[in-house]
């Protein structure tokens, strides 16, 4: 069995005696195939770094900051299998490191520092010749299922019969189809047998109007994978449905489908999630990143990891049919005070607070509320539409609609489609 093959990240804190017995007792064991200077100067002279060979064993690779060295190492370094991490703080915080272990699992490679051991995502190939693009996000609530299910939409008015695969926490247990034409009554009906009735899944079939396939996971890692998920058991449930040309892979809070895909779409949630711990890996391995406008910080994060192309989109919440004039409103959201479209007089944004959420109800009630607009998330279908159902109130669903700003987000998205054919039939 061959030796595997390491990339070694030194500082300058530690002496040069003590790393370079470090790495020789590491190349004892492996091979060391590059070693990346990630900075600090206390205890290394001019000198050491002069000559480093005589000192450390090794040549260093050295750049402007530990993540441009390490880029470095990676471009110039072919058929390594992990980096190994000798570096410490102050100049490597445990921020740093995973974001150094970011570029190494994008690479294909392992990253291992004392106590911590993180592998590239194993993704399943699914048996389908058409074009594949994920949908994956930074974090929760950050607009994925809106920017899926609008693509869904462009694909379908432009003749294309996609389907979306979706994960999420209250997923069914085995994959479930969920038919295009899935609508309130299904909803409720789900809700009163128990289920989940607000799945992403579920949102997808009601308001993109395209079959999807429902999964669940349980449990995040910070690369992305999941402890337990039948997503690729979906997926290829999904690549079986007749008529079916493209398919959506739509990721769950910060995990990403364990699927390969032709394009990969990735919407950033905070400057924290995109910027800090491996929040760079999804940006890293995007084709196209989508920014939410008004935070210029987070648009530079995003386009200093990702590649491809960065722009900036805003969610409009929106109702997804038109509201009679003497309509009296209620608004219920996991975030959002207004919508596109009506002009509700009870807002509630504590669709994901149960407790809070009970409270508005009431004040809808006794505002004498006929329309309640809900979002298909959190407690939308077992507690807001259930409840308007009993009081008699009409319930008239919001979407999230993805809008561009400073750019033509469709045809931005009409764009990774095409980039996707491309590459499926290449591979395909």
């Amino acid at each position: 069995m061959s030796q595997r093959r390491l990339i070694a990240l030194i500082d300058g804190e530690h002496h040069p005696a003590a790393v370079g017995d470090a790495l020789a007792s590491v190349n004892d064991e492996a091979v060391v195939v590059a070693v990346v200077f990630c900075g600090g100067s206390e205890k290394v002279p001019q000198a050491v770094l002069d000559d480093p060979v005589t000192h450390y064993g090794f040549p260093l690779v050295r750049g402007d900051g530990a993540v441009d060295a390490l880029g470095k190492a990676l471009a110039a370094t072919s058929g390594a299998d992990g980096v190994i991490d000798l570096a410490d703080e102050p100049v490597l915080p445990l921020s740093e490191k995973l974001r150094l272990a970011s570029m190494a699992l994008a690479a294909g490679l392992t990253y291992e520092a004392p106590g911590m051991s993180l592998k590239p995502m194993h993704r399943t190939t699914v048996d389908f010749a058409g074009p594949k693009l994920a949908v994956i996000g930074t974090g929760k609530r950050t607009g994925k299922t809106a920017v899926c299910g609008h693509l869904a939409m462009l694909l379908k008015d432009r003749g294309v019969a996609p389907a979306i695969v979706s994960m999420g926490r209250g997923g069914p247990a085995e994959p479930q189809v969920a038919r295009p034409d899935t609508g309130l009554a299904d909803l409720l009906e789900i809700a009163r047998s128990g289920i989940h009735a607000a799945s992403d899944y579920l949102e997808d079939a009601v308001l993109a109007g395209v079959p999807t396939v429902g999964c669940r996971r349980v449990g995040g890692g910070p690369a992305g994978e999941t402890a337990f998920t039948n997503f690729a058991e979906g997926a290829a449930v999904a690549a079986r449905l007749p008529g079916i040309d493209a398919l959506l892979f739509e990721g769950s809070g910060a995990s990403v489908p364990p699927v390969e895909a032709d394009r990969t779409i990735c919407i950033t949630g905070s400057l924290e999630q995109a910027d800090l711990l491996t929040g760079p890996l999804r940006l890293i391995e995007s084709d196209l990143v989508l920014v939410h406008a008004g935070d210029p910080e987070l648009l530079e994060a995003a386009a200093k990891w990702c590649d491809g192309q960065v722009v900036a989109f805003e969610l409009e919440p929106t109702v997804a049919e038109p509201l009679p004039d003497d309509a009296v409103s209620a608004l219920f959201t996991t975030g959002a005070h207004q919508v596109s479209g009506a002009d509700p007089v009870v807002h509630s944004a504590n669709l994901a607070r149960r407790a809070e959420l009970e409270h508005d109800l009431e004040a809808a009630a006794l505002a004498g509320c006929t329309h309640y607009l809900t979002e298909i998330k959190a407690a939308g279908i077992d507690t807001v539409a259930m409840h308007a159902d009993r009081v008699g109130a009409k319930v008239v669903f919001v979407c999230n609609r993805p809008v561009g700003v400073g750019c033509d987000l469709d045809a931005v998205l009409e764009g990774e489609y095409a980039a996707a054919t491309g590459t499926a039939q290449t591979t395909g």
